[in-house]
């Protein structure tokens, strides 16, 4: 007989992007998501509990759960919720985004711990093979590394755009009518690379009525918006306009660079922007592009992170070839169709099944 208690998943907070697949993985594994940042996405479902970090650690130990999925992020938490999980005497199962240990002095004091973690987690499961990788590197030979990949709403994102919304999406962001536009959507910081963008942007031949637009916010926006004729700073873009703007676009820009910090654990934008077939230039430094998903000269085109020139030059074929675009765009549409919600709650599912914690489709 199965266990009854449900598994708790441990998380900063629901985010729109995390809403559905939430969801799903509730309904199919009796999971309870223990919110513990207090923001992003109110959701009535009693699948979410909003709590504290360390109430979300006690709340594990307290033995009500079967078996707890905790993502890396939260000093409380995620210490609390493997110590919760060993104290109650059930599976612990890391959820990994990093490729690469940040490298401040802060960030050295918790690789050993980290990496501890990794080795002694019941199971791990990951955002794609890129982070597989780097936590078998340290797990050694314990196994139990699943994949869970990356996904956006295809019902959302893929939707048909009429050819009025998109001429009016495209109006909005600076595009005009035989002119190549091109589009930027995230944080305008300087680990996405805006500046590299901007720089590449002045060097590019990229023809008459050409625009770059960037959607979002960010200490760099006023460098946007003074970076001359042609550059229009969008500023925030609410989430269900971005469908009409993608499909506006005829290429999205995602130039993120490596720092101290930061490396770009995956790029849902680089998701988005594919099931609107629209073509996009990312570099080496991008989960999405590294994890496989964008593939140079295939569905995609992939540069060298903080190489303005090659970026340009990106641009540049892109602007040049409505042809790549149109085969580009169309390839890249097939191949994000593989990267859903189901797909990510069968990860998850893998992992449960490996520490013998999944219900295996029994009703409860």
């Amino acid at each position: 007989m199965s266990d009854p208690r449900p598994v708790a998943l441990v998380t900063s907070v629901v985010t729109e992007y995390r809403r559905e697949p939430f969801a799903l993985l509730a309904e199919a594994e009796r999971v309870e998501v223990l919110a513990w940042a207090g923001r992003g996405v109110d959701d009535p479902g009693s699948h979410v509990r909003r709590t504290t970090e360390l109430e979300a650690a006690r709340l594990v130990a307290s033995g009500r759960y079967r078996a707890v999925i905790c993502g890396l992020g939260g000093r409380v938490a995620l210490p609390g919720a493997y110590l919760g999980a060993r104290r109650a005497r059930i599976p612990f199962v890391l959820w990994a985004s990093i490729w690469a240990h940040p490298r401040t002095p802060a960030h050295a004091l918790s690789y050993l711990p980290t990496l501890w973690l990794y080795r002694r987690a019941d199971a791990v499961v990951t955002y794609g093979p890129h982070v597989s990788a780097y936590v078998q590197a340290r797990r050694g030979r314990r196994g139990n590394v699943f994949e869970a990949p990356q996904a956006v709403s295809a019902e959302l994102f893929g939707q048909e755009i009429s050819p009025e919304l998109r001429a009016h999406a495209r109006m909005h962001a600076g595009g005009r009518e035989g002119g190549f536009l091109a589009l930027f959507v995230g944080r305008l910081e300087e680990e996405k690379g805006v500046r590299v963008l901007l720089e590449a942007w002045r060097r590019a031949r990229t023809g008459a009525g050409s625009a770059l637009a960037l959607a979002g916010t960010g200490p760099l926006r006023a460098q946007a918006e003074a970076a001359g004729p042609g550059v229009h700073a969008l500023g925030f873009v609410p989430y269900d306009h971005l469908p009409s703007l993608y499909a506006a676009a005829d290429a999205l820009v995602l130039p993120s660079i490596p720092t101290a910090t930061f490396r770009e654990p995956w790029g849902l934008v680089v998701n988005e922007a594919m099931h609107q077939g629209t073509p996009v230039i990312a570099t080496d430094a991008v989960g999405a592009a590294v994890g496989g998903l964008v593939r140079d000269g295939e569905n995609g085109l992939v540069v060298p992170a903080g190489d303005a020139g090659a970026l340009a030059g990106a641009l540049e074929r892109l602007a040049g070839d409505p042809a790549l675009r149109e085969r580009l765009g169309r390839r890249a549409r097939e191949d994000v169709a593989a990267f859903s919600h189901e797909a990510w709650v069968a990860g998850m599912r893998q992992a449960l099944r490996s520490v013998k914690a999944s219900s295996e489709g029994r009703p409860w």
